[in-house]
């Protein structure tokens, strides 16, 4: 979902304290960052550092864990308490604020080539673009102010090739501030997101952005270096790797791997051959790694610290991924449509619209496909349920072996999350307008399963909702009877008002063949099936916070008895006796292994614990009296004929033949707060945040979904 700012209810003054320390942390940081161009912080401010810092022990490298690595690191370990609190909070996901202060900040504004975007991100983006412009220009002001004629001669070049020279080394300077900042949106368990409303579903854009920046500022240095060397002829400068400075090759090497897998991040190439892209997109180790040797260990320390945080989750979702989970049952949609049912504990509780990621082995042993979540924790404890629409080779594939007429006993899956978003404020809107398109209902399942258990337990004033869904075909009706769970449902639904406006774009009227049966598989559990657990305990923040602290401690403790009793004696910090690349590859290596360590004990403690508490779980709920549970396949027509599954599918109204008047029906509804949530095609999104940043209905506010299927 979009930039919510996070909820503050329960421990409120200890969690603004936090996230003002927090505030302060990056305010400085960012500070750096304003002042690294400026003759100031490298005249005046870095000298001081190092005179106050102890070289004997980390070197030149001591400096930039001080500045650059541990604000970073601090904020995320502050980040996990702050959201340690919040998860402690009672139903911390369902308050909101009430009010919309920054309303006019989050209204959206559709960029071309950025697409929906709020206006507060758009603020922070023009921000970013201006620290990039406003620190290459004082790079280049000042590099320029001390080259003349006199001082070009002497070194034998010509004015504009020595200007050359300083560009392409300050478009690398540039390059590597766009290279802090990258991993951080792909970092799927991050606690830096979160503090700032984000998730990594909604944040990859802001990481494809980046992506294409950084690659095009590394190709133009890289370029203008070739022609440096080219003109001023020390071509040969290409096949230089020096034992102390900066590697050439190493350089070379890094642009190459990026090359390649920027080449396959284009739209055509990514969807029409997806493998290829997944598959390359790896070359994102090698990269990194020649990165580090090129430029050297102590400057690559100032873009290293996304990068760790982004090691620590790539592990813990690597250690998860290896455990095969308890698939209980599927139940086939006309509209080859399939929902997935999966045995979980009751410790596992996530926020409606996360997003969970699956692999299917027999499938694709490497695919690995995102699908939005639409169970709800609260209501279904041991369950939790996927949407998969066919719409893709792997999800037809998917399809294909659960609907076909021999039947599948067993379907080894693997997961890695579930993701979601620390907090939603669907609660603070009188009105919910939620419009889909297709597929795009899915995590207003979740939503409106939320609301009714809000609804029925929590007893607070819940929003009214209105969904708008707009269908292919007649089948794809089948979808809104699974807005309700087969189990859990309550007896009554009285205090929640729903209307549902179903559009059926390509049939001018109900076919004869409208309604048809859902089958059901039911699978049979192996001993090495586990229940979906949360990776790291119900204490999942305070224990990802300890795995960044401690890593990082032991990891200076190594590097720090490595560099006093064996580089130092060697070196005396001079630089120009031991290899530059070798202590790289040592501090590279020293990372990895402590990563390795602290994870892989958090990770197998609460395994443990998790394999203690965890009850297998033989049967589901609410199986069809027409059929045992334990039997393979059965008809599901009796699961939607309950009279809560009856009385809410009375709401629905079909129309034939048209589309919805999106502008007419959101500035029908006067109600003082209305929130407009829209998941579904660019087209449809586009179209809705037009209408609601139109500034004709000051009562709108709009929501873009994440949702993957």
């Amino acid at each position: 979902m979009d930039a919510q700012p996070p909820s503050h209810g329960g421990n409120s003054p200890f969690k603004a304290a936090i996230l003002a320390l927090v505030m302060v942390v990056l305010a400085g940081h960012l500070l750096i960052w304003v002042m690294m161009p400026t003759k100031v912080y490298r005249q005046h401010w870095l000298p001081d550092i190092r005179l106050k810092s102890s070289p004997t022990y980390f070197g030149a490298s001591g400096v930039t864990f001080l500045i650059f690595m541990f604000p970073i690191l601090f904020m995320a370990v502050m980040g996990c308490v702050y959201l340690h609190l919040a998860q402690k909070s009672r139903d911390n996901h369902l308050k909101g604020n009430g009010k919309h202060r920054l309303a006019i900040l989050r209204r959206p504004v559709i960029m071309k080539g950025l697409g929906v975007v709020s206006r507060i991100e758009l603020a922070f983006f023009l921000m970013f673009i201006a620290l990039l412009v406003w620190s290459f220009a004082t790079y280049l002001r000042i590099g320029f102010a001390t080259i003349t004629p006199q001082s070009a001669a002497n070194s034998g070049e010509k004015v504009w090739e020595v200007k050359l020279e300083t560009a392409a080394l300050r478009l690398g300077l540039i390059g590597n501030v766009c290279l802090s900042f990258l991993f951080f949106p792909v970092t799927r368990g991050s606690s830096l997101l979160p503090l700032f409303g984000l998730t990594s579903e909604a944040s990859v854009k802001y990481h494809i952005w980046l992506g294409h920046i950084v690659m095009t500022l590394f190709t133009a240095h890289g370029l203008s270096y070739i022609i440096y060397w080219a003109v001023t002829h020390n071509i040969s400068e290409m096949l230089k790797w020096d034992n102390t400075g900066v590697s050439h090759v190493a350089g070379e090497l890094a642009l190459l791997s990026g090359l390649v897998l920027w080449a396959t991040t284009y739209p055509k190439i990514r969807r029409k051959m997806f493998e290829l892209f997944f598959y390359t997109h790896h070359l994102y180790i090698l990269f990194v790694f020649f990165f580090v040797l090129h430029v050297g260990i102590s400057y690559a320390f100032v873009m290293l610290p996304g990068f760790y945080l982004f090691m620590i989750d790539r592990y813990l979702r690597f250690l998860q991924s290896r455990q095969s989970v308890r698939l209980v049952s599927a139940r086939i949609l006309t509209c080859e449509t399939i929902e997935l049912n999966f045995s979980k504990s009751t410790g596992l509780i996530y926020p409606p619209t996360s997003v969970l990621f699956m692999n299917v082995p027999s499938i694709s042993k490497l695919q690995w496909h995102p699908f939005t979540i639409s169970s709800n924790s609260n209501l279904e404890a041991e369950k939790l349920s996927v949407i998969i629409k066919g719409e893709g080779s792997w999800s037809n594939k998917l399809y294909q072996l659960l609907s076909s007429p021999s039947s599948v006993e067993r379907l080894d899956v693997s997961i890695e999350g579930p993701y979601g978003p620390t907090s939603t404020n669907f609660l603070r809107h009188d009105l919910l307008v939620m419009v889909s398109g297709g597929s795009g209902l899915t995590p207003f399942i979740s939503i409106i399963r939320e609301l009714i258990y809000a609804s029925e337990t929590l007893k607070p004033k819940t929003p009214e909702i209105l969904l708008i869904s707009s269908f292919k075909n007649s089948s794809d009706l089948t979808m809104l009877d699974l807005i309700l769970p087969i189990s859990g449902a309550p007896s009554q639904l009285s205090n929640l008002s729903v209307q549902i406006e179903a559009f059926v774009t390509r049939e001018k009227q109900p076919t004869a063949q409208q309604k048809k049966n859902i089958r059901t598989l039911w699978f049979k559990p192996s001993p090495s099936d586990a229940a979906i657990t949360p990776i790291l305990g119900r204490n999942s923040w305070l224990c990802l916070g300890s795995i960044i602290s401690s890593s990082f401690i032991i990891y200076l403790i190594f590097i720090g008895i490595l560099t006093r009793y064996y580089i130092f004696p060697i070196d005396h910090n001079t630089n120009k006796i031991y290899s530059s690349a070798k202590k790289s590859e040592l501090n590279i290596l020293f990372i990895c292994v402590c990563i390795i360590i602290t994870a892989t004990t958090a990770f197998l403690w609460n395994k443990s614990k998790n394999a203690k508490e965890s009850i297998q779980i033989q049967n589901m709920e609410g199986a069809s009296p027409t059929a045992s549970p334990n039997s393979l396949i059965y008809n599901a027509d009796r699961e939607l004929e309950s009279s809560p599954q009856q009385a809410f599918l009375q709401t629905v109204n079909v129309h034939y033949g048209e589309r919805p008047d999106l502008k007419r029906i959101l500035f029908e509804r006067k109600e003082s707060s209305v929130g407009v949530l829209v998941c579904g095609p660019k087209k449809m999104r586009h179209e809705v945040a037009n209408i609601c940043s139109s500034g004709l209905a000051a009562n709108l506010h709009f929501e873009s979904i994440s949702f993957s299927w």
